[in-house]
C-alpha cells in the first residue's frame, strides 16, 4: 500500500510541475521585440493528436518543459557569447540550438556576423529573422544600423519608422539606439 500512495503521489507531483510549466510556457509570447527570453521553438509533433494516457500526456508535457528550458538556456548562453565580442563561438553555439528559424536566433546570427565585417552574411540572416517574425523590433534596429553601416541613412530612417510604430512610442530601447546611431552618438 505505502508503494501505491509513494507512485501516486509521484505522478500528482508530476501533474503539479507539468500544469506549472505549461502554465509558463504555454501561452506563445509575440516575438515583436526581441527579447532575452524568446518564445521556445514550436516543436510540429505537439500539433498532432496523440493518444495516451494522462500519466504519458504529462510526462509529454514535463519532457516538452525540460526542452524548452534546455532551448533558453543555451540560447542565453549564445547569445551571452556574441555581446562579449566572441562572435564565431556564439554563432557556432547558435547553429547548435538547431533552430536558426527563430527570429531571435536568426537576428543575433546576423548582428554577428555584422559585428565581424559579414554583411552579405548579416542581411541574409536580418532577412530571415524578419521572415520569421516580421514585426521583430530587435531586428529591425539592428537591420537598421547595418543600413547605416553601408552608408544608407534613408534606409535606416524608415527602419527607425519601422521601430516607432511597433514599440508604438520613442521610449523603447530599439529605438533610442538606432536613433543614436543615425545621430552619430553611438554605435553598435
Amino acid at each position: 500500500m505505502p508503494h501505491t500512495l509513494t507512485k501516486a503521489l509521484r505522478h500528482l507531483a508530476m501533474l503539479a510541475v507539468a500544469g506549472l510549466l505549461v502554465t509558463a510556457f504555454g501561452a506563445k509570447p509575440l516575438y515583436a521585440a526581441g527579447t532575452d527570453s524568446p518564445a521556445p521553438p514550436v516543436d510540429d509533433s505537439q500539433k498532432k493528436d496523440k493518444k495516451g494516457s494522462a500519466i504519458e500526456e504529462q510526462e509529454r508535457q514535463l519532457a516538452k518543459a525540460e526542452q524548452d528550458a534546455k532551448f533558453l538556456r543555451d540560447y542565453r548562453a549564445a547569445r551571452d557569447m556574441i555581446l562579449a565580442g566572441n562572435y564565431g563561438a556564439g554563432i557556432a553555439a547558435l547553429h547548435a540550438l538547431g533552430h536558426d528559424q527563430h527570429p531571435d536566433v536568426a537576428n543575433y546570427i546576423g548582428y554577428a556576423n555584422r559585428k565581424m565585417g559579414n554583411y552579405d552574411q548579416s542581411k541574409i540572416w536580418y532577412e530571415a529573422a524578419l521572415k520569421a517574425d516580421p514585426n521583430h523590433t530587435r531586428t529591425w534596429s539592428y537591420f537598421g544600423m547595418w543600413h547605416m553601416e553601408q552608408g544608407n541613412r534613408l534606409k535606416a530612417q524608415d527602419y527607425l519608422a519601422k521601430v516607432n510604430a511597433l514599440c508604438g512610442d520613442t521610449a523603447c530601447k530599439e529605438y533610442t539606439e538606432l536613433k543614436a546611431v543615425i545621430d552619430g552618438k553611438a554605435s553598435y
